[in-house]
């Protein structure tokens, strides 16, 4: 499914166009069997005495310290670095130790992913990087266990921001530190799961692929905004021709476009 946009149709024919690609992880990438969501609660169990406080709370797309700032809230507790620190401390070594569990979900590196890292990164146009709701050392736990990590040289993270929205600039700047050309930081394309993703990407004046592995359907992330909404990654040739799309430009038309 494609999704109208301002900017017009994307181009069915692969071309050269450089882009920054800035991947979401859980749901996009893998699926760790719930691994985060059991160490997040007894986390906060084991620091507040709260069993079960994320209950009811739909986690798909927040950041890791939104998170935790709502909880704190709804709990009567405080929001402050140290409680954030404490959290964060005390959920790194259980996230390492529950990524090793058979877990409660399904489990494992998703259809097709492997195959784009592998096909995208030996494309010199290309540039392969992180935007996700993990705090960056989670990030490093989820996809060393798949040996995912060594794909991705730098990313934006929960540590960097707890509004999502605020991600894609951030992952820009640090493009450019890492030697990232200015065309590629022009063309931005976010690829995630949820409609979080999507908005994040429009916010940062970036292009999204929504991809329907993690609890989304298509015509939900097509309602959420998203240029391109596919069932899955799983066919390599047809995402890499959908990359070849124009150029994000300042006055191109996407509100909130970046001025490099």
């Amino acid at each position: 499914m494609i999704n109208e946009s301002p900017i017009g149709n994307w181009q069915s024919a692969m071309d050269s166009a450089p882009a920054l690609l800035l991947f979401d992880i859980d749901g996009t990438l893998v699926l760790t069997g719930r691994a985060g969501v059991r160490a997040m609660v007894a986390t906060f169990e084991a620091l507040w005495g709260v069993p079960d406080a994320f209950e009811g709370v739909s986690m798909g797309g927040r950041t890791d310290s939104w998170l935790v700032s709502n909880a704190l809230t709804r709990w009567g507790l405080a929001d402050s670095p140290d409680n954030h620190a404490r959290f964060r401390d005390g959920y790194l070594p259980r996230l390492a130790d529950e990524i090793r569990q058979p877990g409660t979900g399904q489990k494992g590196v998703m259809p097709g992913v492997r195959e784009l890292l592998d096909a995208a990164g030996a494309r010199p146009h290309l540039h392969l990087a992180l935007l996700t709701g993990n705090y960056r050392e989670a990030a490093e736990i989820k996809l060393r266990y798949f040996d995912l990590w060594h794909y991705f040289a730098f990313g934006a993270y929960s540590d960097d921001a707890a509004d999502r929205n605020h991600l894609v600039p951030i992952a820009r700047e640090r493009a450019l530190a890492h030697g990232i050309p200015d065309a590629a930081r022009a063309r931005v394309v976010v690829i995630g799961d949820t409609p979080h993703d999507v908005v994040c990407a429009a916010a940062g004046g970036a292009w999204s692929i929504g991809v329907a592995t993690g609890g989304h359907s298509c015509e939900e992330l097509a309602a959420a905004g998203a240029d391109i909404a596919i069932e899955d990654l799983s066919d390599t040739a047809h995402v890499l021709s959908l990359l070849g799309g124009p150029t994000l430009q300042q006055g191109s038309g996407r509100e909130g476009g970046p001025v490099l």
